[in-house]
């Protein structure tokens, strides 16, 4: 009966810890804020990223595609010849070193706020995976599609644009989707820039409370529910469009 009781005011305590801990991260002073704040500044820049990745890769898969169907044309040798470099690059660098060449090298200027030289930064880098994923989604559809616009009086560049763009996105929505997700998880290095970002929030919070375990926890809590509920989206759509598919 003494045991069960020490274990019982031991327990108390925890929970009274955890609760004046939890208190003081989160609820004085609205340090939660610091939370909000950095959820706010990752999901603008990964939608941002997310858009210019998805132009940036559509334009290079285009040029990579365009030029193995015409490689004699001199004009897009020297373009096919920059997207290989480009998706090299990118693809053999790591975010955080692209990140910091683009804050402290390229894009020097006090007037470009770090937001933008972030988005900047994980668009770059989403277009060069994103460039594979198009390509492959434009190659996986069939070749009598093309000759079948060609056969309707279309030109190629109609058909590529009417035809067989939208099969090719179809395809590669589930993959762009999760493009997305890995993206959200990856701005988790902004802060090196000096942005507060989720991460960076719960690191400031650690900074002045001296704790680091409740505020580290929470943030890895927002990402998990975050990336839960886009998971389950991303299924669903899959789901939808194997539907349409069956069709």
């Amino acid at each position: 009966m003494h045991g069960l009781n020490d274990f019982m005011t031991q327990l108390s305590n925890f929970f009274a810890m955890v609760q004046d801990q939890f208190y003081s991260c989160f609820i004085a002073e609205n340090r939660y804020m610091y939370l909000v704040e950095g959820l706010g500044n990752t999901l603008a820049i990964t939608l941002v990223a997310v858009i210019i990745g998805v132009i940036l890769g559509s334009l290079t898969a285009l040029v990579r595609i365009t030029y193995a169907a015409n490689p004699q044309k001199n004009g897009l040798k020297i373009l096919n010849a920059i997207c290989g470099i480009y998706l090299t690059v990118i693809r053999g660098t790591p975010m955080v070193v692209q990140l910091l060449i683009m804050y402290f090298v390229i894009i020097t200027s006090p007037m470009v706020p770090p937001l933008v030289v972030a988005m900047l930064a994980f668009g770059i880098n989403s277009g060069a995976y994103v460039a594979e994923v198009v390509r492959s989604g434009i190659q996986s559809v069939d070749r009598g599609q093309m000759e079948a616009g060609r056969s309707l009086g279309l030109n190629g560049r109609t058909t590529m644009l009417r035809i067989i763009l939208p099969q090719a996105f179809k395809n590669v929505a589930p993959a762009i989707f999760n493009e997305f997700i890995v993206l959200l998880k990856e701005t988790s290095v902004a802060g090196y820039v000096g942005i507060q970002d989720l991460t960076k929030g719960g690191d400031i919070i650690r900074s002045i409370t001296y704790t680091a375990y409740m505020p580290l926890l929470m943030v890895a809590a927002v990402y998990l529910v975050m990336v839960i509920g886009l998971t389950t989206l991303l299924k669903r759509l899959e789901r939808r469009l194997a539907r349409s598919d069956k069709r």
